[in-house]
């Protein structure tokens, strides 16, 4: 390549990460190597199953879409722009491609050789880093990516559940072979063959000092370069890299990417001057593979049974766990657990109708509160709905009789998995909650342009839903329902904003919390009817003034609200954050004592985690001025 086109190449680089962690001449160093690819419109670089290329890209221009095959159907992940990388796989992975990279229109890549890259990964800290974050990053819409992030090209349905995949802790062998550096070549190899495992450490006083694999062997010694009678010590490599116990999948990857090893040592403390726990291997990241939510997924589907249903859930449970133990972005768990759900929802539905038959109208199954906004970590209650299309009067009452049996065996079905029947009947089950698109439009509109006059019946809950199974058209019916009846409802507002701040309040006068009086939870505090209602009901109520669709999620709709409505940016920035705080307090409550997690023993916590709980309800209160300053609470106040 020539120098003028590696210095144009080079300061293209260098406005992308991670490539702007490097100094100008590693990037000319970079740029002479790089293949220049012309994509012609729907070309593929690569498809699935491809073996894996030397090399990984960067769009220079154009769009490359990613995409792969579920349910026999190509999906897309995402959309690469200039400045992009894909194709990341090869670093981190033997196996082949798993997506597809096709260009969206005409395009130009550039093809960087792992060769020639990975001695900057090994050497740069934040290069390393950037490709660590790139997994865990939640930045990325999977339909529509508006905000650029580099992508990992691994296996999994969605970009957030092959970042769950690395971040998930490693079962490897805790029962290494060690021996001393003494040992014949010759007797290492024999103890090797004999416990069929493809390494032995070496040590001294307990400590790991060297270690030989079956590379080893097989170039040192099956080549003659080495006798059987020397002592291990000779082929040994030394010093052994070591890690952690609760290393992840990523890490561990990157490490062996660092120090071009396959094999990493597992001490007490991570070094080699403390206890030897274990060997991780190569084979051990494949075999992680098997965990992730991907699979889990696939489970979901083969599954006939609610026994083999829970069994994936009581798998949910764990991965959550060890996120939070990880200390994993909530945002990011949150996205696993509740696809996760919602594929067991539509399961439990799918064979409710293999009992039954074929539907007799076509339907959408939404799933409402906090399945809805996909936020329900723990084993708490269901709440659902089922729209089914008009039919004609003679026949409403069988195809409504249908449809509630569907939906009392399904709501059976997720019973059993663990989800316990709503206690206010909020379930499709339930008749009221069963009928035809006609019905539930005049429900909704009911609701919205009559509040307050059937107040037991309204429930904020029915405004958060995510359709499990179904027709999109009467779940997008639905919507354009509520947000015809939103536009200048005052009233309706009105309603809801003394709905949002009438909630019992967290801290009393003089700051201190506010707890349970009587009851088998007295002296505990109420995270979720205090704490994370108020922050739930002020994002829906603020989203829906708005006009902001199809945003479920607590977090993100506050994050949303930042960006259309700048004026207040910092407090919905603070109550997203507050709401990632509290959600975790709860989560982990409710995994501790193996309940919804919405009572907490404030005697339980730490001085540090008491002040940390009571700092993100600091946004409730510019909230609650906020919502008053921009309603008119006089009807229902």
């Amino acid at each position: 390549m020539s120098n003028a086109i590696s210095e144009r190449v080079a300061n293209f680089l260098k406005e992308y990460e991670p490539f702007n962690y490097l100094s100008f001449d590693d990037l000319i160093k970079i740029a002479n190597t790089i293949r220049v690819i012309n994509l012609e419109k729907h070309k593929s670089l690569f498809q699935i199953n491809d073996k894996l290329h030397d090399s990984f890209y960067v769009v220079a221009s154009g769009v490359i879409h990613l995409t792969v095959i579920s349910d026999a159907e190509e999906t897309l992940l995402n959309k690469c722009y200039a400045g992009d990388i894909f194709g990341l796989r090869p670093f981190f992975a033997k196996n082949n491609y798993q997506m597809t990279a096709k260009a969206r229109e005409e395009s130009i890549v550039y093809a960087i050789p792992i060769a020639t890259f990975k001695p900057f990964v090994a050497q740069n800290t934040e290069v390393l880093n950037f490709l660590l974050e790139s997994f865990a990053a939640n930045t990325k819409n999977n339909f529509d990516n508006q905000s650029h992030a580099s992508l990992s090209d691994n296996v999994g349905y969605t970009d957030n559940q092959s970042d769950m995949l690395y971040f998930q802790s490693l079962t490897y062998n805790k029962t290494p072979l060690k021996i001393s550096s003494t040992t014949p070549i010759k007797d290492a190899a024999l103890l090797a063959t004999e416990n069929m495992i493809d390494s032995v450490l070496i040590t001294e006083q307990g400590f790991p000092v060297g270690i030989v694999t079956d590379k080893d062997f097989r170039s040192k010694v099956a080549t003659g370069r080495f006798p059987l009678s020397n002592a291990i010590e000779k082929i040994m490599a030394s010093p052994v890299i070591t890690v952690t116990e609760n290393i992840s999948v990523a890490e561990a990857q990157l490490v062996m990417l660092k120090h071009g090893v396959t094999h990493l040592c597992v001490t007490q403390d991570g070094t080699d001057k403390s206890e030897v726990k274990g060997i991780i291997s190569e084979h051990d990241l494949v075999v992680a593979q098997a965990n992730n939510p991907g699979v889990l997924l696939k489970e979901i589907k083969r599954s006939q049974t609610a026994k083999e249903l829970k069994l994936v859930r009581d798998k949910l449970t764990d991965i959550i766990q060890s996120s939070l133990n990880k200390n994993i972005p909530l945002t990011h768990i949150n996205s696993i657990a509740g696809e996760i759900t919602l594929a067991i929802v539509k399961r439990a539905v799918e064979q409710s109708i293999l009992d039954l038959g074929s539907p007799p109208a076509r339907f959408a199954w939404l799933s409402i509160g906090s399945q809805g906004r996909k936020e329900q970590l723990l084993l708490t209650d269901q709440d659902s709905i089922l729209v089914f299309e008009d039919v004609s009067a003679e026949k409403y009452r069988d195809v409504k009789d249908y449809f509630l049996k569907l939906a009392k065996k399904a709501t059976a079905t997720l019973e059993k998995v663990g989800f316990a029947f709503c206690p206010q009947g909020h379930m499709a089950s339930n008749m009221l909650w069963c009928k035809s698109l006609t019905d539930w439009t005049k429900q909704y509109n009911s609701w919205m342009n009559t509040p307050g006059e059937n107040s037991n019946e309204i429930s904020s809950v029915f405004f958060d839903y995510e359709m499990a199974f179904g027709e999109q058209k009467i779940e997008d019916a639905i919507t354009e329902t509520i947000f015809k009846n939103a536009k200048n409802n005052v009233l309706f507002f009105d309603y809801l904003g003394n709905d949002a701040i009438k909630k019992p309040t967290p801290l009393n006068f003089f700051k201190k919390f506010n707890l349970e009086e009587e009851g088998e939870n007295k002296g505990k505090f109420d995270i979720k009817t205090r704490a994370l209602m108020p922050l739930v009901d002020g994002a829906r109520m603020l989203t829906m003034s708005n006009g902001i669709k199809g945003i479920n999620s607590t977090y993100l709709r506050y994050k949303q609200l930042a960006i259309v409505d700048p004026k207040f940016s910092e407090v919905y920035l603070n109550c997203a954050d507050a709401y990632l705080v509290l959600s975790k307090f709860r989560a982990v409550e409710g995994l501790k004592n193996d309940s919804s997690g919405q009572y907490i023993n404030l005697d339980e916590l730490n001085k540090v985690d008491r002040e940390k709980l009571k700092n993100a309800l600091n946004p409730m209160r510019d909230l609650e001025e906020l919502i008053k300053d921009r309603f008119q609470l006089t009807q229902f106040s």
